[in-house]
C-alpha cells in the first residue's frame, strides 16, 4: 500500500507553460489593441469624419466580430486547426490594428477595424478550447481566471501607453507602433501551442454548428441561463455616458469626463482583482455558482447607477467591474467543464456569439429605454435581466447533471 501510494504521480498544476503563454498572449494582445481603440475619435476627428462614423465602424466590427466568433467555433473543433487559428488570429489581429495609422480616410478605417475585429472574434474559441487543452480539468477555473485577469490588466495598461505613446511620437504613430506588442501576443501563443497536447485531428467533414447537439441537457440549460443574463450585458460605454452627464451638472464637462473616465479604470481595476480568485472558488465550489454570483453583481451594479450620486456611481462601477471579471472567468470555466471535447470549439464559439449578439441588444434596448423613458429605467432593465439570468444559472445547478456545482 506504501508503495503504491509512493507510485502516485502529485496533482498536476494548473499553471503550467502553456497556460502563462495565454495568459500573456491576452495581456499584450489587449495592450496592443487597445491603443488604437483609444486613439479612434481622434483620428477620425483629423480625417473630418462626424461622431456617426466612429458609432457604424464600432457597431460593424462587433458585428463582424461576434459572426466570427460564432463561424469559429467549428473550426476549433478540430485540435489541429484550432492551434492554426489561434496563432493566425493574434499575429493578423495585430497587423490589421496596427495599419490603421496608415488610413488616408474613414473609410480606409473602418475597413482595417472590421478586418482587425473579424480576425480577433475567430481567435476566441480556437484560444479557449486550447486553453482548457492545457489546463487540467480541476484547475479550469484559475487557468481562465488567471487569462481574464491578463486580459483586464492589459485593458488598464493599454490606453496609458497609449497616452505615453501620442505624447511622444503622435496619433498615428502610436497606433502604428502598437503592433509591437501585438506581435509578442503572437510570440506568446505560439509559445503555448507548442505544449499543448498533441490531440488526433479529426477526419475531414463540413463545418458547421451543431447546434441540437449544443443545446441539449446541462451544457443547453447553461446556454439559455447565459442568454438571459447577456441581454443584461451592456457596453462599458454606457457606465461611462451615465455618469459624465450625472456629474456634468455638478463639476462641468470637463470634471465630468475626467471623474467618469476615473471610475472606468476603477472597473477595470476590480475585474482585474477578482478574476482569479473567482477561479479558484469555481475549482473549489462549482463554475456554475460563479457564473449567479457575478450577474447577481452586476444587477446590484447597474441598481446603483440608477442614482445619479455620485457616491452610488461609484459602486455600481466597482460593483459592475467586480461582476464582470467574475462572470466571464465562471462563463468560460463552466463550457470547458460541460462541453464534450470534440463540441468545446463550437460551444466556446457558440458561448462568444452570444457575448457579442447579447451585449449589442443590451446597449440597443437600455439606450432606447433611455432616450424614450429615462437612464433609470434603462439600468432597471439591465438589472432585472441580469437577475434573472443569474436566477436561471441558480437553477441549472439544482437541476444536477454534468453541470458543475459544489
Amino acid at each position: 500500500m506504501a508503495m503504491d501510494q509512493q507510485k502516485q504521480s502529485p496533482p498536476r498544476s494548473w499553471f503550467t507553460p502553456g497556460v502563462a503563454g495565454i495568459g500573456l498572449a491576452s495581456f499584450f494582445s489587449d495592450v496592443g489593441h487597445e491603443v488604437p481603440t483609444a486613439l479612434l475619435p481622434s483620428l477620425l476627428s483629423s480625417l473630418g469624419a462626424p461622431a456617426a462614423v466612429l458609432g457604424l465602424i464600432e457597431g460593424l466590427a462587433n458585428g463582424a466580430s461576434g459572426l466570427a466568433r460564432l463561424a469559429g467555433g467549428p473550426i476549433a473543433d478540430d485540435p489541429g486547426q484550432r492551434k492554426q487559428v489561434a496563432i493566425g488570429g493574434y499575429a493578423s489581429t495585430a497587423l490589421l490594428s496596427s495599419l490603421i495609422g496608415i488610413a488616408a480616410a474613414s473609410w480606409q478605417v473602418g475597413a482595417f477595424r472590421v478586418a482587425a475585429w473579424t480576425a480577433r472574434g475567430l481567435r476566441v474559441p480556437a484560444r479557449n478550447a486550447l486553453l482548457a487543452d492545457i489546463a487540467p480539468a480541476d484547475g479550469y477555473g484559475r487557468a481562465y481566471g488567471f487569462e481574464r485577469a491578463m486580459d483586464n490588466l492589459g485593458a488598464i495598461v493599454g490606453p496609458a501607453l497609449a497616452l505615453v505613446l501620442v505624447s511622444l511620437i503622435g496619433v498615428r504613430s502610436a497606433i502604428l507602433v502598437s503592433i509591437v506588442p501585438g506581435l509578442f501576443a503572437a510570440a506568446a501563443i505560439f509559445f503555448a501551442v507548442a505544449r499543448a497536447p498533441r490531440l488526433t485531428r479529426r477526419t475531414s467533414a463540413p463545418l458547421r454548428i451543431k447546434l441540437a447537439a449544443l443545446v441539449r441537457g446541462p451544457l443547453g440549460r447553461l446556454l439559455l441561463a447565459m442568454t438571459v443574463l447577456e441581454l443584461g450585458g451592456a457596453a462599458a460605454t454606457l457606465l461611462i455616458l451615465r455618469a459624465t452627464q450625472a456629474l456634468t451638472p455638478h463639476l462641468g464637462l470637463q470634471g465630468a469626463t475626467q471623474t467618469a473616465l476615473g471610475l472606468y479604470i476603477a472597473y477595470n481595476v476590480a475585474a482585474t482583482l477578482i478574476s482569479f480568485p473567482a477561479g479558484y472558488v469555481s475549482d473549489h465550489r462549482g463554475p456554475v455558482w460563479v457564473v449567479a454570483t457575478g450577474a447577481l453583481m452586476f444587477a446590484g451594479g447597474y441598481l446603483a447607477f440608477t442614482s445619479g450620486s455620485i457616491a452610488w456611481l461609484a459602486i455600481g462601477f466597482v460593483l459592475a467591474g467586480l461582476a464582470a471579471g467574475a462572470l466571464e472567468t465562471g462563463q468560460h470555466a463552466a463550457v470547458a467543464a460541460i462541453a464534450p471535447a470534440d463540441l468545446r470549439g463550437s460551444a466556446f464559439g457558440l458561448l462568444a456569439a452570444m457575448q457579442s449578439f447579447g451585449g449589442f441588444a443590451a446597449s440597443a434596448v437600455a439606450g432606447l429605454l433611455w432616450t424614450i423613458i429615462s437612464p433609470a429605467a434603462a439600468f432597471f432593465y439591465l438589472a432585472v435581466c441580469m437577475g434573472l439570468g443569474g436566477l436561471a444559472t441558480l437553477v441549472t445547478a439544482a437541476l444536477g447533471g454534468r453541470t458543475p456545482e459544489a
